[in-house]
């Protein structure tokens, strides 16, 4: 008997979990598979990216990780050394199957 796989939740476009971030647990974001425009600037890159392909996620995409991608991942300043990319492939691995 084969197991059953569980869908994994995506919880953003470029991979940060909005169920960690404080911004959602102020109220001040629902998350950008939610929003129509971020609060924090006019547009989100990856946002738009993903709505362009008609995606979910990056990890969805066939240029993934791409280098809008990893320049978010690894900013200097507001990056996660990898960890975005790390759960775009995680939740679109475990959704594909």
């Amino acid at each position: 008997m084969e197991a059953v796989k569980e869908k994994v939740k995506i919880e953003s476009r470029c991979g940060i979990e909005c169920s960690k971030c404080v911004f959602l647990q102020e109220k001040k974001c629902i998350g950008c598979l939610n929003i129509k425009k971020p609060f924090w600037a006019d547009a989100c890159p990856v946002k738009s990216c993903c709505e362009s392909k008609n995606i979910s996620c990056c990890g969805e995409c066939k240029n993934f990780p791409c280098d809008l991608l990893n320049s978010f991942a690894y900013d200097k300043n507001q990056g996660d050394n990898g960890i975005r990319i790390e759960n775009c492939k995680k939740w679109c691995m475990n959704n594909n199957k």
